[in-house]
């Protein structure tokens, strides 16, 4: 894929995962943001998916790249609210 295709693809994965993630408190993220998200996202579905079946994914515009590179991010944006929430103490609301 291209770059800008690239950026596309993480933009709607970014924004996919963050609906997946999302909850009652769930954050509004950027576009930048979101485009990181679903890039990063991607490469460690990818990875994941390397890890589980031993083959390599390559990502083009179809549904089976795009659930791994969602599955990736949901990953992704999960450690990154446990991450953050480990530095609040109960009752912070922020």
């Amino acid at each position: 894929m291209g770059f800008v295709a690239w950026v596309i693809f993480g933009a709607i994965v970014g924004w996919a995962g963050n609906l997946v993630v999302g909850g009652r408190d769930r954050r509004r993220q950027g576009c930048l943001v979101s485009v990181l998200v679903g890039v990063i996202g991607a490469a460690l579905g990818g990875l994941l998916y390397r890890l589980a079946t031993g083959q390599s994914k390559t990502f083009d515009f179809d549904f089976p790249s795009f659930g791994v590179a969602v599955l990736g991010a949901v990953v992704l944006l999960a450690i990154l609210r446990l991450v953050s929430g480990l530095g609040r103490r109960p009752g912070d609301r922020s």
